[in-house]
């Protein structure tokens, strides 16, 4: 059975097996599994490979870049009924002793089969966090939070991530994958200050390859004083990848929820996007 199958019901042997995961990304290669690299998906399939004794193989919500980090991530698996059941009052517990301390499972609850990490989604929702201070980051937030070299004009930035708004085509923003769509809605894109610490927080309905970090190097520049608060959204209308656009360090990336349909809409939603996007 391929992963992006409907499972059949506990009752045919198979239950569908929605996982709530969290990572520090720091010495992880990602999210996708690669031969010979730590990776979240080669560890967390290992992991339960090893406690349930079957192979499994996990669909994603979202894959993550190296260094990238995750506090909501979400996947899913279809294990056998039985083997589940007998696990799942001490699964988490017992992923905790085989998991480096780094990857955390938080939840493991059997869904529909129509539930699809990937293609159910209706929202990936991602803070950056930085700081401008002098000092750089404080050593306790050092994995999550960037040292900007220079100081940064909040408000320059938010007139920028304002113009960025909507359905657009984010090519300019995108590691092009062969085939892969790199039109998004983004949904929110809001710039904050408390302090030193600046947050960037991204939702759309998904995100393609290094999007969140090439527009946070993007209104970076603009805090900076490099570019004009216009340059971001003007590059909207490039078809390619634009080389002047830096992308931001992984270290300050964090996925922190992705957003569902209720059950009666997890199927229909799966149609759309598997049109849009597979």
């Amino acid at each position: 059975m391929r992963a992006d199958e409907p499972a059949t019901d506990a009752g045919g042997g198979l239950v569908r097996v929605r996982l709530g995961i969290s990572y520090d990304g720091t010495a992880l290669h990602g999210w996708a599994r690669q031969p010979g690299l730590r990776t979240v998906q080669g560890e967390l399939e290992l992991a339960l490979a090893t406690v349930l004794r079957v192979d499994v193989d996990l669909t994603v919500a979202g894959r993550t870049d190296a260094g990238v980090h995750a506090t909501g991530q979400v996947a899913h698996a279809d294990l056998p009924g039985d083997l589940f059941t007998a696990h799942q009052d001490r699964l988490l517990r017992r992923l905790r002793g085989v998991l480096s301390p780094d990857i955390a499972v938080t939840s493991a609850e059997a869904v529909t089969a129509d539930f699809d990490a990937r293609f159910s989604a209706l929202a990936r929702h991602y803070v950056y966090r930085l700081t401008d201070a002098d000092a750089g980051p404080p050593p306790l937030r050092r994995a999550d939070t960037v040292g900007w070299p220079r100081r940064l004009d909040v408000g320059a930035m938010q007139t920028a991530a304002r113009l960025l708004l909507g359905q657009q085509d984010f090519a300019a923003f995108c590691r092009r994958r062969e085939g892969a769509t790199t039109i998004r809605t983004l949904l929110a894109l809001d710039v904050e200050r408390d302090g030193d610490l600046v947050e960037i927080r991204a939702s759309a309905d998904a995100f393609c390859h290094s999007m969140v970090r090439s527009l946070v190097g993007a209104l970076g520049a603009v805090g900076e004083g490099r570019r004009p608060a216009e340059w971001p959204s003007s590059l909207l209308a490039r078809s390619e990848r634009a080389n002047d656009v830096p992308v931001a360090p992984a270290g300050g990336l964090t996925l922190l929820r992705v957003d569902y349909p209720d059950d009666a809409g997890l199927a229909a939603r799966a149609v759309v996007t598997r049109a849009k996007r597979s």
